[in-house]
């Protein structure tokens, strides 16, 4: 039976850190467990968790920050934060329903997986919010980033590091990040009836409009009827979010929306549907299905992903929608997750990256999850994560195959 250490100290989990890196025990590192099958496969003596490491400590809502332990639920944050009528600007996707596991998203794990929902490609990553990280390394050692510097990593900016890196440099302690004011008002511009290559045209059409487009999306026939329980109008649905003040949204909904009707049938969704359809988008709803078929998160050019799209389909079965204004593709294939085909069609496309975020676990202990890196820049993440952990205790192999001794 695999030991679980549930520490409720930043000193308890260096404790832990230091002991297992002397006997050279691994840890799987997790916050509310709710993205434990996100990356490659982790292989580990025991476990440890920071969900008792809960808590917002610092709010100031004039200065627009907020810091809170890892452990704290994603939904005590936000909670916090839409009293006060604030929000976090890249609007963190919920793995859940895709991947079927259970638990609370921690505000720890958002960061650790820089979870960035459609609002990203305007306001930026999660890893844009963070400003400041309390994290124990691989020795056991407690790093405020800022403050104390690493021996050996003097330069390496640690807050940007640590987002996105799944816990393999650390575990992520406490996180200061900045927020920003809740809009009062959101609405929808719909063209229907588009092509994936007409919907490509048509957000680029509306994101080069003085209107602040803060989400674009194309929901393919295949997938449209599984968003708001059917009741989307009818045809490939082209979704256009604007946020901001009552009368600012409806002026610029009603310009945004006579612009685009020569490309198609143009209707509009109220603040409540708003809500609805882009918290489905971020969660990949037509894909939490409770399979375990192949889905991908493939991030190309805006201009590239219909391309893509239409060229796997001479070659497998599968089915795809599109957010970032057609740069983020969520693809689902029907069988085995053809890597290799998928990503020499990125590469041909103009590159990009594709991330395996399910399959079955046969699948799973085979394929690459990430992208893999060239060999110089390998080279270099490998050697970064020596500095932190050289033993390789933290989450090993989840990121890449160590190789280190």
């Amino acid at each position: 039976m695999i030991v679980h250490f549930d520490p409720a100290s930043e000193e308890g989990i260096a404790s832990v850190v230091r002991s297992a890196a002397a006997e050279r025990v691994t840890l799987a590192v997790v916050g509310g467990g709710t993205r434990a099958g996100l990356g490659n496969p982790v292989r580990a003596d025991r476990t440890l968790s920071t969900r008792r490491l809960s808590g917002i400590g610092t709010y100031d809502p004039a200065e627009m920050t907020m810091s809170a332990l890892a452990g704290t639920p994603l939904a005590e944050v936000e909670a916090a934060l839409r009293a006060k009528g604030q929000m976090l600007s890249f609007e963190p996707m919920d793995h859940r329903p895709i991947s079927g596991t259970a638990g609370e998203p921690t505000i720890g794990g958002v960061f650790a997986a820089n979870a960035s929902g459609p609002r990203r490609y305007v306001a930026g990553a999660a890893r844009d919010s963070l400003l400041g990280v309390r994290f124990v390394n691989g020795r056991g050692e407690l790093i405020k980033a800022g403050g104390r510097v690493m021996k050996n990593v003097t330069g390496l900016d640690l807050v940007k590091l640590m987002a996105g890196s799944y816990g393999t440099l650390g575990i992520l302690t406490e996180v200061t990040f900045k927020v920003l004011p809740l809009p009062p008002a959101a609405a929808t511009v719909i063209v229907s009836g588009l092509n994936d290559a007409e919907a490509a045209a048509v957000m680029a059409e509306a994101m080069a409009q003085p209107v602040e487009v803060s989400g674009a999306a194309h929901l393919p026939e295949s997938v449209r009827g599984r968003f708001l329980d059917g009741n989307l109008p009818d045809g490939a649905a082209t979704a256009l979010r604007l946020e901001g003040l009552a009368a600012s949204v409806a002026v610029r909904t009603e310009k945004l929306g006579e612009k685009l009707t020569r490309f198609g049938r143009v209707s509009q969704l109220g603040e409540a549907e708003t809500m609805a359809l882009w918290a489905e988008i971020r969660d990949v709803k037509p894909y939490a299905d409770g399979s375990r078929r192949p889905l991908w998160r493939v991030s190309v050019a805006p201009s590239a992903g219909h391309q893509l799209i239409a060229a796997l389909r001479l070659q497998t079965g599968v089915d795809a929608f599109y957010d970032w204004q057609g740069g983020l593709v969520w693809l689902r294939m029907e069988a085995d997750p053809e890597a290799e085909l998928l990503r020499r069609y990125i590469g041909a496309v103009g590159g990009g990256h594709a991330t395996l975020l399910r399959a079955e676990e046969e699948a799973r202990g085979r394929i690459p999850a990430f992208e893999p890196q060239p060999p110089a820049v390998a080279q270099l993440s490998e050697r970064v994560r020596a500095k932190f952990d050289p033993s390789g205790i933290l989450n090993p192999g989840r990121v890449a195959p160590l190789t280190r001794k």
